[in-house]
């Protein structure tokens, strides 16, 4: 059990345990560790989980201990050599941590340091926590937020859509955004990686661009994190920050850089120009803040009537998803700690995921990991396409219409020359029949060829029909005194007749398909 005051979540679920068992290891819970997200005692024995009776009996009892928050100082004392520890434990901030695993000899996991590479995605358990925060951040923002997320016009008159920035397009920035363009919220994002633009515009919300250019603005270099950008950087970033504050309705902080504490992005001053009733949510709380303002664990209401809260406990909040992601991602790492499936871990250093995560290691600190030989998932940085001045635009339309002039001109010319060809060595009664034909393919060529592409799969079977008006040719030459033409012009009418009232037959089939019952 958690030792953390309000954490609810637990590492090891009924469903996760059965998995485990597969791989050899017999599993213990504490008793009503599981409580708090839905998981009774009985849940877990009847997965065939030994239930301890004290966290302390657990600790004595297990080779492999799995848990969710950082542990203390008291915890880490349970540990031995023979010991291995999978939680959360934030090396970079937390070296009394590192010192005692140091001291007990034992090893030690920590699992938001799971390197971002793809094999290791199943185990990236930040990522997993981060999502829900995202969606929970947005929740809480509309639970103190006193207005609609989306826009309405009602009886009683026009009510605006709310305007949310999200700051930070990580995993957590992503869900957020998700979940504020689907409550109909006009959404903007801004992010140091202009990389992940497309991956915003995507989801439904605008991207913030800077006027800005630097070789370090683009923050795919550590590992699909965020790096530091450069003072420069920073003061046009808060200046854009400073423009957008007076329209923003809610602003959403997620920004992070592995091992350091949360930058300042959202100032004093920035706070003081929101409206009054705008709601800010620091998802970066815990390591110190990206709003000047913000407590750790609290919610606080500024002079100017801005809510700015500072939860760190958005996951825990949903602790029933939580732990079935974040057991999800304990028992992948334990099934790449044990290749035989034997219940017996083989911590081998020389595994990019394995030595990533690993913060101690047979009596030793190994934190700091080396680069993963594997180069870590990051997007491909993408330049924004360059805007096209009226100018630009009308020149481009001028030249594609010469084009096209020129080859409809070259097409006549041909048609002409072969016209003109038949009609020295034809005779006149098969050159009246002649232009007919090559009216009514030209018509309908011209009548499909120029249907927008974006038309034909909806629509074909219109279009279909419509084309059907060189029917008309073959009406034209039903009546020739000559029997051959009567036999080709009846089949003709036959055929174009099956296209046009086949088309609205299938036309009208298709409508049937989204009309209601």
């Amino acid at each position: 059990m958690e030792v953390e005051a309000g954490e609810n979540r637990v590492a090891m679920t009924p469903d996760s345990a059965r998995q485990l068992q597969k791989l050899g290891y017999e599993c213990l819970i504490e008793t009503g560790a599981g409580k708090k997200a839905g998981f009774s005692d009985a849940d877990y024995q009847a997965a065939g989980v030994t239930v301890a009776e004290s966290a302390a009996d657990l600790w004595a009892q297990s080779d492999i201990i799995a848990k969710v928050r950082i542990p203390t100082l008291d915890e880490l004392d349970h540990l031995s050599p023979e010991k291995t520890l999978i939680t959360f434990f934030n090396p970079g901030g937390n070296q009394e941590g590192l010192d005692k695993a140091k001291e007990k000899g034992a090893n030690v996991i920590a699992m938001e340091m799971v390197p971002r590479i793809s094999r290791a995605q199943k185990m990236d358990a930040l990522s997993s926590m981060a999502n829900i925060a995202g969606y929970r951040a947005v929740i809480e923002a509309g639970n103190n937020f006193g207005r609609f997320f989306t826009g309405q016009i009602t009886a009683a008159g026009k009510v605006p859509p709310a305007k949310v920035l999200v700051v930070g397009a990580g995993v957590a920035g992503l869900a957020a955004i998700g979940t504020s363009t689907s409550l109909g919220a006009i959404t903007y994002a801004f992010d140091v990686r202009p990389e992940v633009a497309e991956q915003v515009e995507s989801m439904g919300a605008e991207f913030v661009y800077l006027d800005f250019k630097e070789e370090q603005q683009d923050g795919a270099a550590t590992g699909g994190y965020a790096s530091v950008s450069s003072p420069e950087f920073r003061e046009a970033q808060l200046k854009k920050f400073r423009e957008l504050a007076p329209e923003m309705d809610i602003v959403i902080t997620t920004a992070l850089i592995p091992n350091r504490p949360a930058p300042k992005l959202w100032l004093e001053d920035m706070v003081k120009a929101m409206k009054p009733g705008s709601v800010i949510i620091d998802l970066a709380a815990e390591r110190g803040g990206n709003v000047e303002g913000t407590v750790k664990d609290e919610k606080v209401v500024t002079e100017n009537g801005v809510t700015i809260i500072g939860y760190t406990d958005f996951p825990s909040r949903m602790a029933s998803q939580a732990s079935t992601l974040y057991a999800t991602n304990i028992r992948h790492m334990l099934t790449d700690l044990t290749p035989a499936k034997d219940g017996k871990v083989n911590h081998n250093m020389e595994d990019d995921v394995i030595r990533g995560a690993t913060v101690a290691y047979q009596g030793e600190i190994t934190f700091p990991p080396p680069p993963p030989k594997v180069q870590a998932i990051a997007a491909v940085k993408r330049e924004k396409p360059k805007e096209l001045t009226p100018e630009e635009k009308r020149a481009k339309e001028i030249a594609a219409f010469k084009a096209q002039t020129r080859q409809q001109v070259t097409l006549l010319t041909i048609g002409g020359g072969l016209l003109l060809l038949v009609g020295l060595v034809a005779p006149a009664s098969f050159m009246q029949h002649f232009i007919v034909f090559v009216l009514s393919v030209f018509v309908g060529f011209q009548v499909i060829w120029n249907v927008s592409h974006s038309l034909h799969t909806p629509l074909m079977a219109i279009t279909n029909a419509i084309s059907s008006i060189i029917i008309l040719g073959a009406l034209m030459q039903i009546g020739s005194g000559s029997g051959l033409v009567i036999v080709l012009a009846a089949l003709s009418v036959f055929m174009a007749g099956i296209n046009i009232f086949g088309g609205f037959l299938v036309t009208r089939r298709m409508l049937a398909m989204f009309q209601k019952s």
